[in-house]
């Protein structure tokens, strides 16, 4: 599914700045300059990720998120001016999952949004694996390995069926080639490189993509890995 991310930060400017190159990534954004209006964003709906800003007109994130994590381990990104030691570490102490000093660059602060969100989702219990992945056209059947495609079995290696369970299980997610490494490498795969990786999803989107060379399904994000977009 889609992150869908909570934006609380009362600065116009930087907001739409910040709301604009979430949503060209892909994710899901709600936007609110109150923490009041944030408390109430949170009645309606669970988020996946808070990005917060420190000092608000009706109040300071600090003790926002303290009430927060009364109730929610949902992750916090806080966004402050002050760069102080003091300050970081009372973020952090609070429950906050990284703490952003402005100015700062996008590229920047979406990797370390990317970089919470695998961490949360590392840290959750596991879920019963499920025995069919489906997305769109493509069926992938765990227990015998085996692809089909508008109903047509589609070879792949022992590499390449783990690898598109990887991404099939994380759709819109950025996975990085390390990240991809430690999964087959923890799972029992044979030792892969960075080039290993990149040959393997090359062979992948001869299989599955209609336009290999103008990939739909598997897209690379320069200088992050590759996401599944199923």
């Amino acid at each position: 599914m889609t992150p869908h991310l909570l934006l609380v930060e009362d600065d116009e400017a930087l907001h739409r700045g910040i709301e604009f190159t979430l949503r060209q990534e892909g994710f899901e954004v709600t936007g609110v300059r109150r923490i009041a209006d944030a408390e109430e964003a949170l009645r309606r709906r669970p988020f996946d990720l808070i990005v917060l800003d420190v000092q608000l007109p009706d109040g300071n994130g600090f003790d926002f998120c303290a009430r927060l994590r009364q109730t929610s381990d949902t992750p916090v990104v806080f966004l402050t001016a002050s760069d102080s030691e003091i300050d970081i570490v009372r973020g952090l102490d609070l429950g906050g999952d990284d703490y952003i000093t402005k100015p700062f660059r996008l590229r920047e602060f979406l990797s370390r949004i990317q970089a919470v969100l695998r961490r949360h989702l590392a840290a959750r219990p596991a879920a019963a694996s499920p025995s069919v992945l489906q997305s769109e056209d493509l069926v992938l059947h765990m227990a015998e390995m085996r692809l089909a495609k508008q109903g047509r079995d589609i070879p792949l290696s022992v590499t390449e069926f783990r690898l598109l369970a990887l991404l099939m299980s994380h759709p819109r997610a950025v996975l990085s080639k390390d990240q991809i490494l430690q999964h087959l490498w923890q799972d029992g795969g044979e030792y892969l490189d960075d080039n290993t990786v990149a040959v393997n999803i090359r062979r992948l989107r001869e299989k599955i993509e209609d336009v290999p060379n103008d990939p739909r399904l598997i897209t690379t994000v320069r200088g992050a890995g590759y996401r599944w977009n199923g």
